[in-house]
């Protein structure tokens, strides 16, 4: 796995702490270059740690299902970016207002947590440090700047955001299946 395929799965899925990050920004009176880093890093931490957790739990099952890996990591993909693209599209333009930031943050990240077991089976030169430390620094970066859009400007991009991130993570999926039937190089 390259440093692209990396930025753009990192992207696709703090795609969701983004979407909240704007719900924040709208919800917040007065917006402080330090609200917005204070959610963005509850994000950034949460979007890190889980695939951290999916990939030590990934490792322990690896030796079971290598023969079938990459169905797994494709069907990973796939339902965590369908479901983004079906959120989006349930959801529409509305932005609900989630309280605190502890729930936010780990309901944003669960879908991280199944990236990290797809990290175990789709990238065997993969330093899981490094990717979670990308995961969580675009995290955080996209979370602070939804805050700060979201005091600006509003909900208008919000859907094509989640659709946009779906798609890229299901082509994604679909390009660790071609290669490993061997029809990409």
């Amino acid at each position: 796995m390259g440093i692209g395929e990396l930025l753009l799965i990192a992207i696709s899925l703090a795609m969701d702490a983004f979407a909240v990050s704007v719900c924040k920004g709208l919800s917040m009176g007065k917006i402080t270059v330090g609200n917005a880093c204070r959610a963005g890093l509850w994000f950034g931490v949460f979007q890190a740690l889980m695939p951290l957790i999916g990939w030590f739990l990934g490792a322990q099952f690896l030796q079971y299902i290598e023969a079938y890996d990459h169905w797994i990591a494709f069907a990973l993909l796939t339902l965590i970016g369908g479901n983004m693209i079906l959120d989006a599209v349930r959801e529409g333009e509305s932005c609900a207002v989630p309280q605190g930031m502890f729930l936010p943050a780990l309901a944003t990240s669960v879908d991280a947590l199944a990236m990290g077991v797809a990290f175990t089976m789709i990238a065997e030169e993969c330093n899981i440090w490094g990717c979670v430390l990308v995961i969580g620094l675009i995290t955080f970066i996209l979370s602070v700047a939804g805050v700060l859009i979201g005091s600006c400007f509003g909900n208008r991009f919000l859907r094509g955001a989640k659709i946009t991130g779906g798609a890229v993570l299901i082509l994604i999926g679909i390009k660790i299946v071609l290669e490993h039937l061997h029809i990409l190089a």
